[in-house]
């Protein structure tokens, strides 16, 4: 199959709204990262992302959607809850679990009653949903359990060949994927930290459980122990991340370093690859997996990230960095 990639102009965007209506796979710029879109309500569509990706089927699907209406239709039921948030936070980075409307074919929510359904902020996403008048399944458009893309060459270098088209809308602003927030238990849950920090979820509907039950099926996904990883190993280290660095180098292994940029500015580790990393957290998300995609094209041994700050803000950064970790 031949991959291609367009500029997200409005006749690249009619193109693939006539792809997805066929029943195929269109890759596409959210404010978050980018997706792999499908049309939610059919089964043999939302297969064939299962089958790009490489995905477990226990892994369930975030349904993109063009307004809260449209969200509200996709629900046996719209809770208080999820209307106040709506108002609050759509679109944008927030995906609400609600119980699935009938229409919601089983394989979208890995055979549970609830479906995880959001409104995207970005230009573009808004586009193609409203052209197309289909609720879109869209993970991250990549291998599943790598490294999520944040541009359009990510997502050709892990799916060129498997999905039809690509919508190049630049670099997503976000960076990292949306906060997942389950709205079937009291109090709702958090399954997922995103770009909407749990504080200014509580801001608006009050205490929420920041420790997802693991037991039973998935709600969401981002929920498995390994997830938006590179290829090349990983560690975080807690302090200035100096010592960890050199013990790699004396070993004879070249290094990619993500320190925080107050630490260091440019630093020689031994032919190795340093990316200093802003020290907000929005600018580290927007940054981060851009910085693992480069580190793990650029031929070193290990990769080495030294822990950023604790913090609400920082809540997804820790729990990106813990799920693509493999040297903990």
């Amino acid at each position: 199959m031949l991959t291609k990639v367009l500029p997200a102009d409005a006749a690249a965007i009619a193109k693939a709204a006539a792809i997805l209506r066929g029943g195929g796979l269109v890759a596409f710029p959210t404010e978050t990262v980018y997706g792999l879109g499908a049309n939610a309500l059919v089964e043999r569509a939302v297969a064939g992302i299962f089958a790009a990706k490489g995905r477990p089927s226990n892994n369930p699907l975030i349904v993109h959607v063009a307004d809260v209406a449209e969200a509200a239709q996709l629900s046996s039921a719209w809770p208080a809850s999820a209307k106040q948030l709506a108002d609050a936070f759509w679109p944008g980075p927030l995906t609400l679990v609600v119980p699935a409307s009938p229409r919601i074919p089983s394989i979208v929510t890995a055979g549970g009653s609830a479906v995880a359904l959001r409104v995207p902020a970005h230009m573009v996403a808004q586009s193609l949903l409203r052209f197309c008048g289909l609720p879109l399944a869209a993970p991250s458009a990549n291998r599943s359990s790598s490294i999520s893309p944040t541009r359009a060459e990510h997502v050709l270098s892990s799916l060129e060949g498997r999905i039809p088209m690509i919508l190049d809308g630049g670099p997503t602003p976000g960076g990292l994927e949306s906060t997942v927030l389950d709205l079937t238990v009291s109090p709702p849950a958090l399954l997922r930290p995103g770009l909407v920090t749990p504080s200014q979820i509580e801001a608006v509907i009050g205490p929420i459980s920041r420790q997802a039950s693991t037991v039973g099926m998935l709600k969401s996904p981002g929920m498995l122990a390994r997830h938006y990883a590179p290829r090349t190993p990983l560690e975080c280290v807690a302090g200035d991340g100096c010592r960890a660095v050199q013990a790699l180098v004396n070993q004879g292994l070249r290094v990619g370093w993500l320190p925080m940029a107050e630490q260091y500015e440019q630093l020689d580790v031994a032919n190795g690859v340093v990316l200093a990393m802003p020290l907000d957290p929005s600018a580290y998300a927007a940054q981060l997996y851009a910085a693992l995609h480069t580190l793990d094209v650029s031929g070193v041994d290990r990769i080495v990230v030294t822990s950023p700050p604790m913090g609400d803000e920082w809540l997804a950064v820790h729990d990106r960095l813990r799920r693509a970790s493999t040297i903990l």
